[in-house]
């Protein structure tokens, strides 16, 4: 059986941690880069076309690492084409299509897919590819082995969190993908047994492969992040900071209650900064959210470039995460490896990621998250205790070991 992590879950504690290690020296074994020398694989990459969220993350890093490690570039299937280059946007021409076609059709996005899934067949044929990664939940129809990274199931535990739409479809294709799979990878212990649960995947079909955070995401000095922090009116150590895509599963309700909470003369001080896409059903919070924007207490920056949110992170006094429910939770990590301190969901995978490196707290809580908010504004002991405990933690997780771990599993579905 596979590994569900590439170490012991228990060894992920918030005491000193060795190094990150140097992404360029850990590489591919003989044994298995021999045992992948005959290795055709298509990915789905269209979730890195930008903006990109987590998923899209994830599947930049996986791709960005794969094509370092393996003797054969990847295919990369974008949704209208294959290629092995590394692409940004869909092509302007396809998304005009793709928006006609929801404007006019009662079921645009079936044939969407239906369209997607003839081009990712032919496509399959034409590269002779014999293995197939899909790392957004919703593999196409493939002949030979499959492996799915299933991030959450979210829309099975909190559906009230996705538009009906979208449970709906889920709950009809998962199954089948879950059950065709030939193995599925999860970012967390947490995940892992939630989809053995529900949908009775035996453990030797589902392993655990650990996320990573970027070498860039390091604390930023004051003088190099002023050029970003600038062009949203902040000043280094003065606001507080959220991340995260604006939706009910991110729980934005909670910090915008928490930070009402705070002395008047505190929220002068530090303003709380909302980065992220919107997403959907956050109309219940817009008229609250907006008169604390007009107060000049809330800035929403929208979505935030990756290259700008080490400075970003690294400015705040504190970064806030009360999510609901995470299948890993990257913006906590990421933080984390900038030295700022975390305030997180004690639910879900969330105290995996960040252990006791960050202050764990229910996430209804608002009182709770407040008294934590104040205790990092005001007590200096405890800003740095947090903000060494989650360096050294973020130092245990990098892309190059989430991609040999990767690696590993591909090694077991094609020789067993």
């Amino acid at each position: 059986m596979l590994p569900h992590a590439r170490s012991s879950l228990e060894s992920l504690g918030g005491t000193a941690a060795p190094e990150r290690a140097d992404q360029a020296s850990v590489s591919v074994g003989d044994d298995l880069a021999e045992k992948l020398a005959s290795l055709r694989l298509g990915i789905n990459a269209v979730p890195i076309l930008t903006p990109m969220a987590g998923v899209g993350q994830y599947t930049w890093h996986l791709v960005d690492q794969l094509r370092q490690l393996l003797p054969q570039q990847p295919w990369l299937f974008y949704g209208s084409a294959w290629d092995k280059a590394v692409r940004a946007p869909a092509p302007a021409g396809v998304r005009g299509i793709n928006s006609a076609i929801k404007r006019i059709l009662p079921r645009p996005d079936a044939l969407i897919r239906a369209m997607r899934q003839n081009r990712f067949s032919k496509g399959a044929a034409e590269h002779r590819l014999n293995f197939y990664h899909e790392p957004a939940f919703m593999a196409f129809r493939f002949a030979g082995p499959t492996v799915v990274t299933v991030h959450d199931i979210s829309w099975v535990r909190y559906p009230q969190t996705h538009p009906a739409a979208r449970v709906r479809e889920m709950n009809r294709i998962m199954p089948g993908v879950v059950r065709d799979a030939a193995h599925i990878v999860v970012d967390s212990e947490f995940v892992r047994r939630e989809v053995m649960e529900h949908y009775g995947v035996p453990e030797d079909r589902i392993s655990t492969v650990l996320l990573g955070v970027a070498p860039e995401f390091r604390p930023i000095g004051m003088d190099a992040a002023r050029p970003v922090l600038s062009g949203f009116n902040l000043r280094h150590g003065e606001y507080l900071l959220a991340v995260g895509t604006l939706e009910p599963r991110k729980n934005l309700a909670s910090v915008l209650a928490a930070y009402s909470r705070l002395p008047g003369a505190l929220r002068a001080r530090f303003p709380l900064v909302v980065t992220g896409m919107n997403g959907w059903g956050m109309e219940s919070l817009s008229a609250s959210l907006r008169q604390m924007v007009d107060r000049g207490e809330v800035r929403l920056t929208g979505y935030v470039p990756q290259a700008n949110l080490p400075a970003l992170y690294s400015g705040a006094r504190a970064f806030v995460y009360p999510s609901l429910y995470e299948g890993f939770g990257l913006p906590p990590l990421e933080a984390m490896a900038c030295g700022t301190p975390v305030i997180a969901s004690n639910r879900a995978s969330l105290p995996e990621v960040v252990g006791d490196a960050g202050i764990l707290v229910e996430p209804l809580d608002d009182v709770a998250i407040a008294g934590h908010l104040q205790s990092l504004i005001e007590d200096h002991a405890a800003h740095d205790r947090c903000r060494t405990l989650g360096q050294q933690r973020a130092r245990m997780f990098t892309w190059r070991q989430f991609a040999l771990d990767t690696l590993g599993v591909y090694r077991r579905v094609l020789f067993g």
